[in-house]
């Protein structure tokens, strides 16, 4: 439960931010069939990041949005 507070935390998403858009650029400098395969899973940090949600959060029986981890209990 540790590991999906700090990812909904403001280091996490912006740690996921700043991933997102380095797999997009290597993606973009790789090009090709895997450039486009590499871009395309960065965007799935990137969304996560930019749109505050963590995708992991349902494994560990917790909330999928941001706001609702990060609410007091």
């Amino acid at each position: 439960m540790g590991f999906v507070r700090f990812m909904a935390s403001k280091a996490g998403r912006g740690i996921r931010i700043v991933a997102g858009a380095v797999l997009i650029g290597i993606g973009a400098a790789i090009g090709g069939t895997a450039g486009i395969v590499v871009a395309v899973v960065g965007l799935l940090p990137l969304a996560t990041g930019l749109f505050d949600f963590c995708i992991l959060a349902p494994l560990f029986r917790a909330p999928l949005r941001g706001c609702e981890l990060r609410a007091p209990r």
